[in-house]
């Protein structure tokens, strides 16, 4: 494993960290074009094979797989380190894909996401754990800012590209055509994960106690709740009674799997991870529809309704950057996380006003841009915050926690978005009910902040 030496000597892409480095980030951008790519094609794909009703599952129904992937991910990595974790999550993402890319139902398309979700949850976790175990502390946050940064050039092509190939031949090669970066993204990978793996096995065992089957309980009901939010605005007159039922049972079955005190807010590291949440909600569940109300309301073609996405990804990447540059010196933690979420809260209360008042497409794009730039400047402090706070041999179950909160919170509001669409549509306001929604989240999320600054900067 590499030393860890003082980050004012050595930086993550030098000679001790070079190898781990460019693996890791040859699989971010390999996950990150698809997300893109995915995300600007999905309107499209809802309405060739007539699944509109779906649309809102087939980004919540992946999230809340993802909550699966994350509990196993985080067990696994505790006890036998992460490398086995990242193989097979890899392995069911490619297959995920192939589902997605042959889907001639909406329903086997939703399948092959939820497929990818489970993989994606999984594969989030297993990195967060190994930056923990291979860089020390003085890296942690300039390493996951390379994270951010490695999503800036599959975000400017990603939306274009995939949106220019389903005009020009057919969604389904944007899904097909991910998987001729498998191959080179673990390629990239495998050599670093050899070292860590002969690491692993000259160190000490890890006794990380039997295996939480209770947690993946939870984390399956979960998930499960989630889902099944999706589908009560079908259920005659007692479907909005169905649907708080289910956002109830999703909490109530997350609490086991996140810190004592999130839902409550509680100072420290619980308020860390539900500002990570709701500011999950806030920013993807406006982010979701986005690529959906320029293509269906303001008529762009699919290569352009991602021109949003691919801005916001930029100024993310930009704006995680510099916070890594800055330090935690310069710039300490929790003023990051205040900062970042002043300005995501402004953007997506914008975006809001902007849908009612019926206003401009530009002015969509161009409020999007600071959004990015907020979410570049919080989170990969909350991730730092979280690696900071956690014990020897619970790395896994913290940053598990951190990554189901995000998931969670952006499935249930991405759920209640749809819910709320379904009723409103034909009003002319569904889509201004949408983004009222991750408008609530970006407030609630402003409020909560402040409570991180227990931490210690």
């Amino acid at each position: 494993m590499p030393s860890a030496a003082p980050a004012s000597r050595h930086g993550v892409f030098s000679p001790p960290y070079t190898l781990t480095s460019l693996g890791l980030l040859a699989l971010v951008v390999f996950n990150a074009f698809e997300s893109m790519a995915v995300t600007t094609v999905m309107p499209v794909a809802a309405q060739e094979l007539g699944g509109q009703q779906l649309y809102a599952l087939a980004f919540a129904g992946p999230m809340a797989a993802s909550v699966i992937g994350m509990v196993l991910a985080g067990s696994w990595s505790d006890r036998r380190g992460p490398v086995g974790a990242i193989y097979a999550s890899v392995a069911l993402f490619t297959l995920g894909l192939v589902i997605a890319g042959t889907a001639p139902t909406m329903e086997l398309l939703v399948l092959g996401r939820i497929v990818q979700g489970f993989a994606g949850g999984a594969n989030g976790v297993a990195l967060t754990v190994l930056v923990g175990k291979a860089y020390p502390a003085d890296l942690h946050a300039r390493m996951f800012a390379a994270f951010a940064a490695a999503w800036v050039l599959p975000s400017i092509l990603g939306p274009y590209i995939g949106g220019l190939v389903a005009q020009v031949a057919s969604w389904h090669w944007v899904f097909l055509g991910v998987l001729v970066l498998v191959v080179p993204a673990l390629l990239g990978l495998v050599p670093a994960l050899r070292q860590i793996s002969r690491d692993q096995e000259h160190a000490a065992p890890n006794r990380a106690g039997p295996y939480p089957w209770g947690r993946l309980l939870w984390a399956v009901l979960a998930a499960l709740s989630v889902m099944g939010l999706n589908f009560s605005s079908e259920v005659p007159v007692v479907g909005w009674v169905l649907a708080l039922a289910m956002a109830a049972v999703c909490v109530l079955a997350i609490r086991p799997l996140i810190p004592r005190g999130t839902l409550t807010a509680q100072r420290g590291l619980p308020s860390v991870v539900l500002t990570r949440a709701i500011g999950s909600a806030a920013f993807f569940g406006t982010e979701v529809y986005l690529p959906k109300v320029l293509y269906e309301v303001y008529h762009f073609e699919p290569s352009f309704a991602g021109l949003a996405l691919t801005c916001s990804a930029v100024s993310w990447g930009i704006s995680s950057g510099i916070q890594g540059r800055l330090g935690a010196t310069r710039l300490p933690h929790h003023r990051a996380v205040r900062i970042g979420s002043a300005m995501v809260a402004a953007v997506v209360v914008g975006i809001f006003l902007v849908i009612l008042f019926q206003g401009p497409a530009w002015a969509l794009i161009a409020v999007w841009l600071f959004g990015g730039a907020g979410m570049g400047l919080m989170f990969p402090r909350l991730s730092v915050m979280v690696l900071a706070l956690s014990r020897p041999g619970e790395q896994g179950f913290n940053s598990s926690a951190l990554a189901m909160a995000d998931s969670l919170g952006n499935a249930l509001c991405v759920a209640i978005s749809g819910l709320v669409f379904a009723a409103l549509v034909g009003t002319g306001n569904a889509y201004a009910g949408v983004f009222a929604v991750a408008a609530a989240c970006g407030v609630a999320m402003l409020l909560i902040a402040p409570r991180t600054r227990a931490l210690v900067d």
